[in-house]
C-alpha cells in the first residue's frame, strides 16, 4: 500500500508494533517505506537505525542514525541513538561528541549518564567515569539496586568505621572489585562483604567478614554501606592506581578436594558465559569445538564451563593449570584474581569498558593477554592467532 498523509501514522504504529515484538526484518522493511514517504521524519530514521542495528546491517544503520541527527540535531533521542551505535561498534572517540551534546540537553538522564560513564571508563578517564557510573543504581536491568539504609559511603575516612559492601551485577564483577574490600580493610575499616553463596568460600580468605547473601541476610548495623562496584570510585581510583597483582586464592578445603584433577600442562577453557548476559551471542563461542586449532597445536583441555561446585572449587582447579583461555566471563576474572595467566578473547561488538581499547594487556590482571576481534571478524580468525601464539611460545 502506498503511504499517504492519511495512512502514515497507521504505518508508524504498525512498524513500531513489529519492532517491539522483535520482528526486526519486517519492521525494517516498514520503516524503509516510511522514511521514503516521509524523509523529514527524524523519529522514523531513528527507529530504522535501531532495527537495522539489531539486524547487524551496520552500514545502513549508521546512515539512518545520521539522518535522524541531521533532521533533529537538538533531539536527545537522535543524538543518543548515534552515540550508542558508535559506542557499541567500537568507535568510542566518535561517540563521545554525541554523548556530550545529548547530555547538554538532558544532564539528568540516568540511562544517558550511565552509557557515557561506560564510555569514559573504557577510555581510561576514571575521574569523569566513576561519578557517571553511579547512575546505574536503581536502573532496570543493572542489578544494582541501592540498599534502603542511610549513610551511603561517599568516600569519607573509614578507619574504625563499620562498612558494609553490598553485592551487585554478575559474579565476574564482584570478583574484580573484591580487591577494594581488601583496600578498605587496609585503611582501617571494619568491612563486611556480602556476596552470593557461590562466592563465599572464595572470598573467605580475605581479611574481612564475609556473609552469604540470602533472603533473610542479617548483619550488624553499619556506619556506612556501599555497592560493590562503587568502591573504586569512592576511593578515587585512577587508571594509574589499578594494580594487577593477585588478591584471592583457592580455599584449602577445595585444594584438597580437587587435588590432581587437571593433567600436567593443561589449559583451562571457558568457551561460553551466562546465556542470560545481554551480549552473550557475541562474546560466547558456538561450542568448545571452535577451539579445535588450539587443541591441534598441542593444548590439553580442561573444560571450565562444566559444573564443579562453587567458585572456590573452580579456583582450586584453575590453580593446577598452566593457562586459562576464556571468553569475557567470570572465569577470566577468577583466573586473574588468583594470578593464573589468562588469554582472553574479546568480541568487537559491545566490548566491555573494563578492557579499554588498543592494548593487548589489562591493568586489572597482570597475567592477562587480550585477543581482540577486529571489526566484523569471526571467532575462527581470532582462535587461529591464539593457536599460533601457543605454537610459538608454549608448545
Amino acid at each position: 500500500m502506498r503511504l499517504t498523509n492519511e495512512n502514515i501514522m497507521a504505518a508508524f504504529r504498525e512498524a513500531a508494533s513489529r519492532q517491539a515484538a522483535g520482528d526486526l526484518p519486517s519492521a525494517a522493511s516498514r520503516w524503509r517505506e516510511i522514511v521514503e514517504a516521509a524523509p523529514a521524519s527524524a523519529e522514523a530514521w531513528r527507529n530504522l537505525g535501531d532495527t537495522l542495528s539489531g539486524l547487524e546491517e551496520f552500514l545502513e544503520a549508521e546512515a539512518a542514525y545520521r539522518q535522524a541527527v541531521a533532521r533533529r540535531p537538538d533531539a536527545v533521542w537522535a543524538l543518543q541513538g548515534l552515540a550508542g551505535f558508535l559506542h557499541k561498534t567500537g568507535r568510542w572517540r566518535e561517540a563521545e561528541s554525541y554523548y556530550t551534546q545529548a547530555l547538554a540537553q538532558a544532564p539528568d538522564d540516568a540511562r544517558l549518564r550511565l552509557n557515557y560513564g561506560h564510555l569514559k571508563l573504557g577510555l581510561g578517564d576514571f575521574a569523569v567515569g566513576w561519578p557517571l557510573y553511579e547512575s546505574r543504581k536503581g536502573l532496570p536491568g543493572q542489578g544494582a539496586d541501592p540498599l534502603p539504609l542511610p549513610d551511603e559511603w561517599q568516600g569519607e575516612p573509614v578507619a574504625g568505621r563499620r562498612l558494609l559492601i553490598w553485592p551487585e551485577q554478575g559474579f565476574g564483577d564482584q570478583i574484580q572489585f573484591a580487591r577494594y574490600a581488601l583496600a578498605l580493610h587496609d585503611r582501617g575499616a571494619d568491612v563486611t562483604l556480602v556476596c552470593p553463596p557461590e562466592l563465599q568460600s572464595l572470598f573467605a580468605g580475605l581479611p574481612v567478614k564475609v556473609v552469604a547473601r540470602a533472603r533473610d541476610t542479617t548483619f550488624a548495623p553499619p556506619d556506612h554501606w556501599c555497592l560493590a562496584l562503587s568502591t573504586a570510585g569512592r576511593l578515587g581510583v585512577t587508571l594509574a592506581d589499578v594494580n594487577g597483582a593477585p588478591y584471592l586464592r583457592a580455599p584449602e578445603a577445595s585444594r584438597l578436594k580437587w587435588a590432581g584433577h587437571a593433567p600436567p600442562k593443561a589449559v583451562g577453557i571457558a568457551w561460553r558465559g551466562r546465556r542470560s548476559h545481554p551480549n552473550d551471542m557475541h562474546r560466547s563461542l558456538a561450542s568448545a569445538n571452535v577451539l579445535a586449532p588450539l587443541r591441534k597445536a598441542g593444548a590439553r583441555f580442561v573444560d571450565l564451563t562444566e559444573p564443579v561446585g562453587d567458585f572456590g572449587d573452580l579456583a582450586a582447579i584453575i590453580e593446577q593449570l598452566d593457562l586459562v583461555v576464556s571468553v569475557d566471563t567470570a572465569v577470566a576474572h577468577l583466573a586473574g584474581a588468583i594470578g593464573k595467566p589468562c588469554w582472553l578473547m574479546l568480541p568487537w561488538l559491545r566490548q566491555d569498558w573494563r578492557w579499554l581499547q588498543d592494548r593487548d594487556d589489562s591493568p586489572w590482571y597482570a597475567g592477562h593477554r587480550l585477543f581482540r576481534q577486529a571489526p566484523g571478524e569471526a571467532w575462527p580468525a581470532v582462535i587461529e592467532r591464539l593457536a599460533e601464539a601457543w605454537r610459538r611460545e608454549l608448545a
